[in-house]
Protein backbone atom coordinates (compact mmCIF):
# COMPACT_ATOMS: atom_id res chain seq x y z
CA UNK A 1 0.00 0.00 0.00
CA UNK A 2 2.60 2.39 1.17
CA UNK A 3 4.54 1.62 -2.03
CA UNK A 4 1.43 2.38 -4.61
CA UNK A 5 1.69 5.96 -2.31
CA UNK A 6 4.61 6.11 -3.29
CA UNK A 7 4.36 5.41 -6.61
CA UNK A 8 1.61 8.32 -6.77
CA UNK A 9 3.53 10.80 -5.73
CA UNK A 10 6.16 10.25 -7.63
CA UNK A 11 3.91 10.81 -10.93
CA UNK A 12 2.62 13.89 -9.43
CA UNK A 13 5.80 15.34 -8.68
CA UNK A 14 6.86 14.22 -12.05
CA UNK A 15 3.78 15.86 -13.63
CA UNK A 16 3.64 18.93 -11.89
CA UNK A 17 7.93 19.05 -12.64
CA UNK A 18 6.79 18.46 -16.65
CA UNK A 19 3.60 21.14 -16.11
CA UNK A 20 6.19 24.08 -14.64
CA UNK A 21 8.73 23.38 -17.49
CA UNK A 22 6.08 23.85 -20.17
CA UNK A 23 4.95 27.25 -18.31
CA UNK A 24 8.40 28.15 -17.92
CA UNK A 25 9.59 27.54 -21.62
CA UNK A 26 5.96 29.45 -22.79
CA UNK A 27 7.06 32.43 -20.36
CA UNK A 28 10.92 32.31 -21.98
CA UNK A 29 8.99 32.12 -25.83
CA UNK A 30 6.65 34.82 -24.95
CA UNK A 31 10.05 36.73 -23.45
CA UNK A 32 11.61 36.53 -26.44
CA UNK A 33 8.80 37.18 -28.97
CA UNK A 34 7.73 40.62 -27.03
CA UNK A 35 11.61 41.03 -27.27
CA UNK A 36 11.87 40.71 -30.94
CA UNK A 37 8.74 42.77 -31.19
CA UNK A 38 10.08 45.41 -29.74
CA UNK A 39 13.14 45.23 -31.47
CA UNK A 40 11.37 45.48 -34.90
CA UNK A 41 9.50 48.25 -33.60
CA UNK A 42 12.35 50.22 -33.07
CA UNK A 43 14.06 49.52 -36.35
CA UNK A 44 10.82 50.52 -38.10
CA UNK A 45 11.32 54.08 -36.13
CA UNK A 46 14.66 54.33 -36.89
CA UNK A 47 13.98 53.03 -40.32
CA UNK A 48 10.70 55.68 -41.02
CA UNK A 49 13.06 58.32 -39.53
CA UNK A 50 15.70 57.71 -41.87
CA UNK A 51 13.12 57.61 -44.82
CA UNK A 52 11.63 60.85 -43.07
CA UNK A 53 15.49 62.46 -43.03
CA UNK A 54 16.24 61.11 -46.98
CA UNK A 55 13.17 62.67 -48.07
CA UNK A 56 13.55 66.21 -46.34
CA UNK A 57 17.52 66.16 -47.72
CA UNK A 58 16.24 65.52 -51.28
CA UNK A 59 13.54 68.02 -51.05
CA UNK A 60 16.21 70.32 -49.72
CA UNK A 61 18.46 69.46 -52.61
CA UNK A 62 15.86 69.36 -55.29
CA UNK A 63 14.33 73.15 -54.11
CA UNK A 64 18.35 73.73 -54.24
CA UNK A 65 18.92 72.62 -57.18
CA UNK A 66 15.65 74.15 -59.25
CA UNK A 67 17.08 77.73 -57.72
CA UNK A 68 20.38 77.03 -58.73
CA UNK A 69 19.75 75.87 -62.26
CA UNK A 70 16.98 78.81 -62.40
CA UNK A 71 20.14 81.20 -61.93
CA UNK A 72 22.46 79.85 -64.27
CA UNK A 73 19.33 79.85 -66.93
CA UNK A 74 19.44 83.75 -66.34
CA UNK A 75 22.83 84.40 -66.65
CA UNK A 76 23.28 82.81 -69.74
CA UNK A 77 20.09 84.96 -71.04
CA UNK A 78 21.63 87.94 -69.61
CA UNK A 79 25.33 87.19 -71.56
CA UNK A 80 23.73 86.76 -74.62
CA UNK A 81 22.04 89.67 -74.42
CA UNK A 82 25.26 91.62 -73.17
CA UNK A 83 26.62 89.70 -76.46
CA UNK A 84 24.02 91.44 -78.55
CA UNK A 85 24.34 94.62 -77.16
CA UNK A 86 27.90 94.96 -77.19
CA UNK A 87 27.76 96.10 -80.73
CA UNK A 88 25.86 99.54 -79.78
CA UNK A 89 27.88 101.83 -78.11
CA UNK A 90 27.12 104.66 -75.77
CA UNK A 91 28.24 105.42 -71.56
CA UNK A 92 24.62 104.39 -70.58
CA UNK A 93 24.52 101.32 -72.59
CA UNK A 94 28.33 100.42 -71.54
CA UNK A 95 27.09 100.83 -67.67
CA UNK A 96 23.87 98.15 -68.38
CA UNK A 97 26.57 95.67 -69.15
CA UNK A 98 28.92 96.44 -66.04
CA UNK A 99 25.73 96.52 -64.01
CA UNK A 100 24.85 93.01 -65.65
CA UNK A 101 27.93 91.37 -65.47
CA UNK A 102 28.27 92.47 -61.42
CA UNK A 103 24.73 91.27 -61.06
CA UNK A 104 26.08 87.85 -62.68
CA UNK A 105 28.88 87.84 -60.68
CA UNK A 106 27.01 88.12 -57.67
CA UNK A 107 24.41 85.32 -58.87
CA UNK A 108 27.47 82.96 -59.57
CA UNK A 109 28.69 83.36 -55.89
CA UNK A 110 25.28 82.52 -54.63
CA UNK A 111 25.19 79.88 -56.57
CA UNK A 112 28.99 78.24 -55.46
CA UNK A 113 27.97 79.22 -52.07
CA UNK A 114 24.96 77.15 -52.11
CA UNK A 115 26.66 74.01 -54.19
CA UNK A 116 28.97 73.82 -51.16
CA UNK A 117 26.27 73.57 -48.71
CA UNK A 118 24.79 70.80 -51.05
CA UNK A 119 27.74 69.19 -50.68
CA UNK A 120 28.15 69.12 -47.19
CA UNK A 121 24.66 68.30 -46.66
CA UNK A 122 25.30 64.92 -49.11
CA UNK A 123 28.20 64.41 -46.18
CA UNK A 124 26.23 64.96 -43.67
CA UNK A 125 22.94 63.27 -44.44
CA UNK A 126 25.17 60.08 -44.98
CA UNK A 127 22.61 58.44 -47.67
CA UNK A 128 24.01 56.98 -51.15
CA UNK A 129 22.73 59.87 -53.02
CA UNK A 130 25.14 59.03 -56.26
CA UNK A 131 22.94 60.41 -58.94
CA UNK A 132 22.97 63.99 -56.60
CA UNK A 133 26.36 63.64 -56.19
CA UNK A 134 26.80 63.73 -60.18
CA UNK A 135 24.22 66.68 -60.90
CA UNK A 136 26.54 68.59 -57.98
CA UNK A 137 29.47 68.10 -60.08
CA UNK A 138 27.72 69.31 -63.40
CA UNK A 139 26.09 72.44 -61.46
CA UNK A 140 30.19 73.10 -60.50
CA UNK A 141 31.19 72.49 -63.90
CA UNK A 142 28.37 75.43 -65.88
CA UNK A 143 29.39 77.39 -62.82
CA UNK A 144 32.82 77.38 -63.72
CA UNK A 145 32.16 77.50 -67.66
CA UNK A 146 29.47 80.80 -66.38
CA UNK A 147 32.89 82.38 -64.60
CA UNK A 148 35.52 81.24 -68.13
CA UNK A 149 32.66 83.21 -70.46
CA UNK A 150 32.23 86.21 -67.88
CA UNK A 151 35.89 86.44 -67.27
CA UNK A 152 35.78 86.75 -71.63
CA UNK A 153 33.03 89.32 -71.98
CA UNK A 154 35.03 91.46 -69.00
CA UNK A 155 38.34 91.04 -71.43
CA UNK A 156 36.49 92.14 -74.42
CA UNK A 157 34.40 94.90 -72.25
CA UNK A 158 38.41 96.16 -71.19
CA UNK A 159 40.04 95.48 -74.70
CA UNK A 160 37.30 97.91 -75.98
CA UNK A 161 37.92 100.46 -73.09
CA UNK A 162 41.26 100.61 -74.16
CA UNK A 163 40.26 101.27 -77.96
CA UNK A 164 37.81 103.77 -76.77
CA UNK A 165 40.64 105.56 -75.03
CA UNK A 166 43.31 105.80 -77.88
CA UNK A 167 40.23 106.72 -79.91
CA UNK A 168 39.53 109.89 -77.37
CA UNK A 169 42.94 110.65 -77.52
CA UNK A 170 42.97 110.90 -81.18
CA UNK A 171 39.94 112.73 -81.24
CA UNK A 172 41.52 114.96 -78.30
CA UNK A 173 44.56 115.48 -81.10
CA UNK A 174 42.48 116.22 -83.61
CA UNK A 175 40.46 118.42 -81.41
CA UNK A 176 43.35 120.08 -80.50
CA UNK A 177 44.69 120.48 -84.19
CA UNK A 178 40.77 122.02 -84.79
CA UNK A 179 40.90 124.37 -82.37
CA UNK A 180 43.97 125.42 -82.93
CA UNK A 181 43.54 125.82 -86.96
CA UNK A 182 39.75 127.37 -85.93
CA UNK A 183 42.19 129.53 -84.02
CA UNK A 184 44.51 130.47 -86.75
CA UNK A 185 41.69 130.83 -89.26
CA UNK A 186 39.14 133.37 -86.79
CA UNK A 187 42.43 135.40 -86.29
CA UNK A 188 42.88 135.72 -90.11
CA UNK A 189 39.22 136.18 -90.37
CA UNK A 190 39.27 138.85 -87.85
CA UNK A 191 42.40 140.29 -89.34
CA UNK A 192 40.71 140.04 -93.01
CA UNK A 193 37.54 141.76 -91.28
CA UNK A 194 39.43 144.66 -89.59
CA UNK A 195 41.55 145.06 -93.08
CA UNK A 196 37.56 145.11 -95.17
CA UNK A 197 36.48 147.32 -92.44
CA UNK A 198 39.82 149.81 -92.82
CA UNK A 199 39.25 149.49 -96.32
CA UNK A 200 35.27 150.26 -96.46
CA UNK A 201 36.12 153.16 -93.77
CA UNK A 202 34.98 156.30 -95.07
CA UNK A 203 35.45 160.23 -93.24
CA UNK A 204 32.86 162.75 -93.58
CA UNK A 205 33.12 166.37 -92.56
CA UNK A 206 30.41 168.46 -93.13
CA UNK A 207 29.96 172.43 -91.97
CA UNK A 208 29.70 175.92 -93.81
CA UNK A 209 33.28 177.31 -95.27
CA UNK A 210 33.88 178.95 -92.61
CA UNK A 211 33.73 175.74 -89.94
CA UNK A 212 36.09 173.59 -92.26
CA UNK A 213 38.45 176.45 -92.38
CA UNK A 214 38.40 176.71 -88.72
CA UNK A 215 39.35 173.32 -88.71
CA UNK A 216 41.45 173.49 -90.81
CA UNK A 217 40.19 171.49 -93.80
CA UNK A 218 39.61 174.37 -96.38
CA UNK A 219 42.36 175.76 -98.20
CA UNK A 220 42.50 180.20 -99.16
CA UNK A 221 41.59 179.33 -102.64
CA UNK A 222 38.46 177.13 -101.23
CA UNK A 223 39.91 173.15 -101.49
CA UNK A 224 39.94 170.44 -99.59
CA UNK A 225 43.47 170.11 -98.12
CA UNK A 226 45.90 167.40 -98.78
CA UNK A 227 43.06 166.38 -101.84
CA UNK A 228 42.94 169.21 -104.00
CA UNK A 229 45.13 168.98 -107.61
CA UNK A 230 46.86 171.59 -107.91
CA UNK A 231 46.09 172.87 -103.94
CA UNK A 232 49.17 173.15 -101.33
CA UNK A 233 48.81 169.34 -99.73
CA UNK A 234 48.33 170.00 -95.75
CA UNK A 235 49.67 166.12 -94.78
CA UNK A 236 48.66 166.48 -91.28
CA UNK A 237 45.03 167.55 -91.07
CA UNK A 238 43.02 166.60 -88.12
CA UNK A 239 40.96 163.12 -87.90
CA UNK A 240 38.91 164.12 -85.23
CA UNK A 241 36.98 166.38 -87.44
CA UNK A 242 35.86 163.53 -89.22
CA UNK A 243 33.08 161.52 -88.50
CA UNK A 244 33.72 157.40 -89.53
CA UNK A 245 30.97 155.55 -91.94
CA UNK A 246 31.37 152.99 -93.77
CA UNK A 247 31.02 152.84 -97.66
CA UNK A 248 29.13 149.52 -97.78
CA UNK A 249 26.27 150.69 -95.86
CA UNK A 250 26.08 154.45 -96.58
CA UNK A 251 24.16 155.20 -99.79
CA UNK A 252 22.75 158.63 -98.52
CA UNK A 253 24.31 161.38 -96.90
CA UNK A 254 21.66 164.20 -95.32
CA UNK A 255 22.36 167.66 -95.71
CA UNK A 256 18.90 169.80 -95.23
CA UNK A 257 20.48 173.02 -96.46
CA UNK A 258 19.76 175.98 -98.89
CA UNK A 259 23.08 175.23 -100.64
CA UNK A 260 25.88 172.20 -100.65
CA UNK A 261 29.06 172.46 -102.45
CA UNK A 262 30.75 168.81 -102.61
CA UNK A 263 34.89 169.72 -101.95
CA UNK A 264 36.34 166.95 -102.13
CA UNK A 265 37.06 165.21 -105.34
CA UNK A 266 34.61 162.49 -106.83
CA UNK A 267 33.16 161.67 -110.01
CA UNK A 268 30.52 163.85 -110.64
CA UNK A 269 28.73 161.13 -112.11
CA UNK A 270 28.73 159.11 -108.77
CA UNK A 271 26.63 160.97 -107.02
CA UNK A 272 23.92 163.71 -107.09
CA UNK A 273 22.47 166.49 -104.84
CA UNK A 274 18.33 165.77 -104.13
CA UNK A 275 16.61 168.67 -102.90
CA UNK A 276 13.22 168.83 -101.50
CA UNK A 277 10.66 171.41 -100.48
CA UNK A 278 13.15 173.91 -101.67
CA UNK A 279 16.99 172.79 -99.99
CA UNK A 280 19.18 170.71 -100.39
CA UNK A 281 17.64 167.18 -98.48
CA UNK A 282 20.63 165.14 -99.47
CA UNK A 283 23.44 163.85 -101.13
CA UNK A 284 22.81 160.88 -102.80
CA UNK A 285 25.39 158.25 -103.71
CA UNK A 286 24.76 156.54 -107.21
CA UNK A 287 28.15 154.89 -107.65
CA UNK A 288 29.33 154.26 -104.32
CA UNK A 289 32.66 152.39 -106.02
CA UNK A 290 33.08 155.46 -107.87
CA UNK A 291 32.49 157.84 -105.37
CA UNK A 292 34.71 156.57 -103.17
CA UNK A 293 37.51 155.52 -105.86
CA UNK A 294 39.82 158.57 -105.72
CA UNK A 295 39.51 159.23 -101.77
CA UNK A 296 37.93 158.15 -98.64
CA UNK A 297 37.62 161.53 -97.50
CA UNK A 298 34.24 163.75 -97.98
CA UNK A 299 34.00 167.05 -97.16
CA UNK A 300 30.67 169.18 -97.96
CA UNK A 301 30.03 172.48 -97.25
CA UNK A 302 26.87 173.88 -96.44
CA UNK A 303 24.69 176.96 -96.55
Amino acid sequence: MKRMEKSQVMTLVIAVVIILIGIVSVVVVSTKKESRIQSLLSENAVLNKTMDEKDSVMNDLMGTFNEIENNLKLIKEKRQQISVDQTEGGKDKKQAVLDDIQLMNKMLDENSKKIDELERKLKKSGLNLRAFEQRVASLNKSVQDQNTEIAELKKVIDQKDRQVVELNSRIDEINDTLSQQSDSLQSKQRMIEKKTNQLNLGHLALGTRKELKEKGLLTKEGGFLGLGGAKTIEENFNNKYFTDLDIRETTTIPLHSKKAVVISEHPDDSYSLVKEDGQVAYLQIINPEEFWKISKYAVIEVK
